[in-house]
């Protein structure tokens, strides 16, 4: 029988120590206190621990982690990240934006006044706003020592917490939050709660028209999939025009198939009907990969005319909706399709219908990805007597961001499955937060020792004034209704944690909506300003 001590076990291998690093880390994230969690960051804490005590872990694997990290959050947020902008893009860079710089000039004001150094300022920045691709774009920037990851550990749980804390605490205030355009959502494109109807065309004015020659249908989040016919619902066919007394089936967004309801009749009597569930063999999921559909909308692709099929609904990024005939098939796509076998039979071969390419990671794509955006950040621009560049962060962000939004870029595809992406976002994540908690930990208790309650006080300052500000903003200037403008700041910071203290509320769906809209723009901007504000106080 024989013993190993436990640490000279960890100094002799840098891997296990990287692994209890990990492990300790997701168990200390699962604790919760009264619905708070740390969550991945908790491996910040362990290695903040493991670093004090004089322990290694294999060099490399941190520069590795933030790589595979931000490609992947750019792949994530690329598809919503340019509509976003699009569609609203002065409203949410303004929230955003607002609340973002006045985090980062909150740091600097504290900086000069108490002395903060530039890298610990930055830290306490980055933690306020909650934000790890911050603190990795800014962390490449400085030596392996730096106090960058000790003013993030000691501010990132205060900015979850009091966020949390003002959003439960904001409605108390009862405000008139209804005026202007405060009843519109942040994104009209966001997920929305997909409804099914059965109703009756009792409109003589439709008499004899096909679904095609209603304007209405083309700009609604909404399909007309079925027919009753010898009390059997069946696909709509190629040659369908409507008639009084049909009964249809209708799916899509709630207020939106009222109007459809109001134009054509009532809700029809056959409101459930169980053939239509059980009927699989008139509806297939088909995954779309041919070149010939791929960036077309439907409304130019003619299915119901061509195949004699309707589709229903569209799987994307982890988002099922119910398309309009403006919308755009993207590569893996997973569209529900209503026919009939025979004709479902061609549309898929049409489509190029590959079951694995919806759930099949192509690794040349993702290490050509990558390879691009590290040739990007090695790139450096001039402006005047000084150069940079976008770094081993910043140039697979921007990668990741424009094959997330594409899809495709000739052979290579952006597309991951949800379950890879979130392996891969998840490892790398992991493996930066560990090895920057390990290399901070031998400084961190000189640092507080140094500074006390000072940083206490200065990461509840940076977490507090964007909050107010951006309360500010959203109700007075932006006209927000209260949910939504909640949402918006808990996406403006980040913050996860802060969305799941509003959801037990009834407008939840608006803080949602809020949330997911402005989150990717809170994310890019992040981790643009972090590296500019350490450059400002650095030089200052």
């Amino acid at each position: 029988m024989f013993t190993i001590p436990l640490l000279a076990t960890f100094s002799v291998s840098p891997e296990f120590a990287l692994f209890a690093v990990l492990l300790s880390g997701f168990l200390l994230g699962r604790v919760t206190i009264k619905g708070f969690q740390l969550g991945s960051a908790g491996i910040i804490f362990t290695g903040l621990l493991a670093g004090h005590w004089g322990l290694t872990i294999p060099d490399g694997v941190g520069v590795l982690g933030m790589i595979l990290f931000v490609y992947c959050l750019g792949v994530n947020a690329g598809p919503g990240f340019f509509t976003t902008l699009s569609q609203n893009g002065v409203a949410l860079l303004f929230l955003g934006a607002s609340m973002i710089c006045s985090a980062a000039g909150t740091a600097w004001v504290l900086t000069r006044l108490v002395a903060l150094p530039a890298d610990l300022a930055t830290g306490l920045f980055a933690g306020a706003l909650t934000s790890t691709p911050a603190l990795a774009t800014a962390t490449e920037l400085l030596p392996p020592d730096s106090e960058l990851t000790v003013g993030f550990g000691i501010a990132y749980p205060l900015g979850t917490l009091l966020v949390i804390l003002f959003v439960q605490a904001a409605p108390r205030l009862k405000l008139n939050h209804e005026s202007g355009d405060a009843g519109k959502p942040l994104s009209p494109n966001s997920e929305k709660q997909i409804s099914r109807y059965y109703i009756e065309v009792l409109n003589p004015a439709l008499e004899g028209k096909r679904l095609s020659e209603i304007p209405l249908l083309d700009d609604a989040d909404c399909q007309v999939s079925r027919v009753l016919i010898e009390d059997q619902f069946r696909p709509i066919s190629s040659q369908f025009r409507l008639s009084v007394g049909q009964h249809l089936f209708v799916v899509g967004s709630d207020e939106e198939i009222r109007s459809i309801i109001d134009l054509f009749g009532r809700i029809s009597p056959y409101r459930e009907d169980a053939s239509i569930e059980a009927d699989q063999q008139h509806r297939r999921r088909v995954v779309v990969s041919s070149r010939e559909v791929i960036g077309k909308s439907l409304k130019q692709l003619h299915l119901r005319s061509r195949f004699g099929i309707t589709i229903s609904r569209i799987r994307r990024h982890d988002v099922e909706f119910v398309p309009d005939a403006q919308v755009r098939l993207h590569l893996g796509d997973a569209v529900t399709a209503i026919g009939e076998p025979e004709d479902l039979d061609r549309f898929m071969q049409y489509a190029g219908h590959r079951v694995r390419a919806f759930d099949e990671t192509d690794l040349f794509s993702l290490s050509f990805g990558i390879a691009v955006g590290l040739l990007l950040g090695a790139i450096e621009f001039r402006l005047g007597d000084e150069g940079f560049s976008l770094g081993k962060a910043g140039g697979p962000l921007i990668a990741g961001l424009l094959l997330g939004y594409f899809g495709r870029i000739g052979s290579v595809m952006g597309h991951f499955p949800a379950a890879a992406r979130l392996l891969l976002t998840e490892l790398g994540l992991a493996l930066f937060l560990a090895d920057a908690g390990v290399r901070a930990g031998g400084t961190f208790v000189d640092v507080l020792t140094t500074h006390g309650p000072v940083l206490v006080l200065s990461g509840m300052a940076i977490t507090l004034v964007p909050l107010i500000v951006g309360f500010a903003v959203g109700h007075s200037v932006l006209k927000l209704p209260l949910q939504p403008l909640l949402g918006g700041i808990c996406g403006a910071m980040t913050s996860t944690p802060g969305l799941g203290a509003l959801m037990s509320s009834e407008d939840a769906n608006e803080a949602v909506r809020s949330y997911a809209s402005i989150y990717p723009l809170a994310l890019m901007l992040m981790s643009l300003i972090a590296p500019l504000l350490l450059s400002v106080l650095s030089a200052s």
